[in-house]
């Protein structure tokens, strides 16, 4: 066994055993990826590490996401300390949200693997096809 897969058997018998120990909430891994690796999480960060949106434009941005969930995952992001949630005293109050310093430390690291998706797209359908195709 190379010294990556040791690496990584390691790692993850410490957070079976952190599971084990005090429930999922122990696992660092499924902790903190779980609310960046969702369906609207990934497109509303890649859209605020450019600027900051109000949420109607946000809204128009990613016009497929139900109100509901646009302020679900926005209150969930910013529970995690990622986007920055502020209120401007105007009349009606408008809301603006923005990438925290830990956000767009965040976003730095995954932006690799949004690079990737983008860059392997095609591969992956092709996978599924092909995988899809010989399943039936």
């Amino acid at each position: 066994m190379d010294a990556t897969a040791a690496s990584a058997r390691r790692r993850i018998e410490i957070y079976r055993a952190d599971v084990a120990n005090g429930g999922l909430d122990n696992c660092p891994i499924r902790s903190v990826v779980q609310n960046i690796s969702g369906k609207w999480s990934a497109l509303l960060l890649m859209a605020l590490a450019e600027q900051p949106y109000r949420f109607g434009e946000l809204r128009r941005l990613v016009p497929d996401i139900s109100q509901r969930m646009l302020t679900q995952t926005l209150r969930d992001l910013q529970r995690d300390g990622y986007v920055q949630r502020e209120v401007f005293p105007t009349k009606p109050p408008s809301v603006e949200y923005s990438l925290t310093d830990l956000g767009r430390s965040m976003y730095d690291s995954i932006q690799h693997l949004f690079n990737w998706a983008e860059n392997n797209h095609a591969s992956v359908r092709a996978a599924r096809a092909h995988f899809d195709a010989t399943e039936s």
